[in-house]
């Protein structure tokens, strides 16, 4: 299903929202993160997937691969360890701590009884782990009954404290915060609720370092596709190009599970709502029951379109990712990471909805492609062989190119 969103503005990026999230924080946050030990060096990269450009009749399709962002295999590299150091700079600000000297370690000795806690589906938990252990705080991270062991091995290996819960996602951010209430703990959340915006404005911030290098690259998109979820990615993305671009803007399309459709109905009541179906999805890392209001307050004015898809349409994008082409290099995509390729495949399928959203011939379109086989197995029984195959026929692509 897809909906215009009659809220959606082409104009400049509004005062009120530059005071919430800027370029400015955005790009101080890069920074920071340019020197941590954990994030490989350089941008990610924007590949060209022409034979796919041409399949789907559109002048020309690029795909930002974030599997390449770091050892954590995802974007959310970018967001709790932002989130992490601020938090750590308001809660201490007599010790005066340096940004880079705390992803470092250096001060590991004062932050040894400090604890974070998050609930997650995998990704942001494995991040918010992964600085906790270079920061030398402690970690406990909640997990739901859908949440995969191998994701909860993969988070467990730096050093975090599991917690399961036999509930779904938005339980497990309940319950989380029923925890940090309980032991005087801190949330480092990427969802926002009533009386907590500053951590999750901090994840989203960071995930503007993605639409920076973007911007670096001198291309213009028509469109871009972007993952739902709590609607973090998407905010943190928009916000990023829609205050550079003003109203030459892109068009903006976000696109999530049908049984976890938080966003789209956001957009039916014009405020943050909740999903209507099971919220259970193969999208592990979209499948979030309830709207991030933080985030709403930048999607509802800047998204133009909200989409579902069905689990089996991310299923053909990732194999149809995996498999490349002559011209289109093979790339490893999880299952969160497809949902913008399954919605264009989906619109480009149909000549109303080409005609509605605005893709033709000469659309210039962008996927942000989240993460890669952040849960191995999973992946190789979807996609029907393993991620080290597909990177091994990535490298053998390369090697012709």
């Amino acid at each position: 299903m897809l909906i215009a969103n009659p809220d959606a503005k082409f104009q400049a990026y509004p005062d009120t929202l530059k005071n919430i999230m800027s370029v400015e924080k955005a790009n101080e946050s890069s920074a920071w993160l340019s020197q941590w030990s954990r994030l490989n060096h350089g941008s990610t990269p924007l590949h060209s997937l022409p034979d796919l450009a041409t399949e789907l009749g559109i002048a020309d399709l690029l795909v930002k691969d974030e599997s390449k962002r770091s050892g954590l295999g995802s974007f959310k590299a970018l967001g709790a360890p932002i989130a992490l150091v601020r938090l750590i700079l308001r809660e201490f600000p007599e010790q005066r701590f340096e940004p880079h000297g705390l992803l470092a370690g250096q001060y590991r000795s004062a932050l040894a009884d400090f604890t974070v806690i998050s609930a997650t589906d995998g990704n942001h938990g494995r991040a918010l782990a992964a600085a906790a252990q270079s920061v030398g705080c402690r970690c406990v991270i909640v997990l739901h009954a859908n949440v995969s062991v191998e994701r909860e091995q993969a988070i467990a290996a730096y050093g975090a404290e599991i917690v399961r819960i036999s509930g779904n996602y938005d339980e497990s951010v309940e319950d989380a915060a029923a925890l940090a209430r309980k032991n005087e703990w801190r949330v480092v959340s990427d969802t926002s609720y009533e009386g907590y915006e500053d951590i999750p404005r901090d994840v989203m911030q960071g995930y503007g370092t993605i639409a920076a290098e973007i911007i670096e690259t001198g291309l213009a998109f028509t469109h871009v596709f972007l993952q739902g979820g709590v609607g973090g990615l998407a905010a943190g993305i928009a916000s990023y190009l829609w205050e550079l671009q003003g109203e030459r803007r892109p068009t903006f399309i976000v696109v999530e599970p049908e049984q976890a459709d938080c966003l789209y109905q956001s957009a039916i009541a014009g405020k943050a709502a909740r999903a209507t179906g099971s919220v259970d999805s193969v999208m592990a890392g979209l499948a979030c029951g309830e709207t991030s209001p933080l985030a709403w307050r930048f999607l509802q004015p800047s998204v133009d379109f909200f989409m579902t898809i069905q689990d089996h349409e991310a299923v053909n994008a990732m194999r149809r990712l995996a498999a490349g082409s002559q011209r289109d290099i093979p790339l490893e995509a999880g299952e969160s990471a497809v949902a913008g390729l399954a919605g264009l495949i989906r619109i480009t399928d149909s000549p109303s909805l080409a005609a509605e959203v605005g893709i033709d011939a000469q659309s210039r379109i962008l996927l942000i492609s989240t993460e890669g086989a952040t849960a191995p197995g999973v992946y190789a029984e979807l996609v029907g062989e393993s991620a080290m195959s597909v990177r091994a026929r990535q490298q053998a692509w390369l090697a012709k190119a």
